[in-house]
């Protein structure tokens, strides 16, 4: 469905969204006049009585866009998305960081400071405490950005309300529901190779046919080829032949006849290593492994 068309009367004051066809008989018949191209709004040469119907604005903030919606009787009369510049800045920052550390280095004359610019205007709010604080360049933009947006199309339509979607997840807490405090900041291969990881996690075991002393493949559970990703809890160990058997089969087709074979493989490939028995077992054989 294609986006309504603004409409303004001749005081500016907004008016009930019309379909691009309503829109465009209006200019033919010179009863209106283009006021901006984007977002394209008309506005009437003529005073016009209407009683506006109330517009609801629905953000869906992103890192990266933001998505925002115009709904109006429960019908969505204008979509976007709202891509922002923070990666763009981040990068600016640093190659201007860097500019600044190979000045200092370089024997140039000395200029003085023009004004004091390398202070945040407010300190950050502690946790838990009330305040006013600053935010990063990149996350600055994105929420100016956002609000820019909101009141150009407040300007533009009966807005009534505004309603933001907001929703956390915490990843880790879904894999391991114990993990807490520090845990957070070292991840499932924190200190490990990937290939060694599975080998501990596994004990150097095919998880098809429990074939030991022989090479070992990394194994996707879920193909690649049929929407399976490359985290550790979609990877298995597999000899050749067992890889070599399943190739690009789901492995619930692969594994029907032995459900119980399934359901353990699928549970411990999701079950993190206790990294902590782990260490002290390759203490006790003298190979500690490199972090890194």
């Amino acid at each position: 469905m294609p986006n309504f068309v603004f409409v303004l009367n001749p005081d500016k004051q907004p008016l009930s969204p019309i379909h691009p066809a309503q829109a465009r008989l209006l200019l033919k018949e010179k009863k209106a006049a283009v006021f901006r191209r984007y977002p394209f709004t008309i506005i009437f040469k003529e005073e016009v009585r209407q009683t506006a119907e109330p517009i609801k604005i629905k953000l869906d903030p992103g890192s990266q866009t933001t998505g925002i919606a115009l709904v109006q009787s429960n019908q969505v009369i204008l979509g976007a998305e709202l891509t922002h510049r923070g990666q763009v800045i981040s990068k600016n920052l640093t190659s201007r960081r860097q500019l600044r550390r190979g000045r200092r280095s370089r024997q140039t004359r000395y200029r003085k400071p023009r004004f004091l610019n390398r202070t945040h205007p407010l300190p950050p709010p502690r946790r838990g405490t009330e305040g006013v604080g600053w935010l990063a360049p990149s996350l600055q933009h994105r929420v100016d950005t956002t609000l820019t947006w909101v009141k150009r199309l407040i300007k533009l339509a009966p807005i009534e309300s505004i309603a933001m979607e907001l929703v956390r997840f915490d990843l880790q807490k879904q894999e391991n529901p114990e993990i807490s405090g520090a845990e957070y900041q070292y991840g499932t291969l924190y200190g490990w190779e990937v290939r060694e990881y599975l080998l501990t996690k596994f004990n150097r075991t095919c998880q098809y046919c429990s074939a030991k002393d022989t090479p070992l493949e990394v194994e996707h559970i879920q193909p690649k080829s049929k929407g399976g990703s490359d985290r550790v809890s979609n990877l298995t160990l597999a000899c050749h032949d067992c890889n070599q058997s399943k190739g690009n089969q789901d492995i619930q087709d692969f594994l029907k006849e032995e459900p119980d074979l399934l359901k353990r493989i699928l549970k411990q490939a999701k079950m993190p290593t206790q990294r902590r028995k782990v260490r002290e077992g390759w203490r006790r054989d003298g190979a500690i492994p490199q972090s890194g």
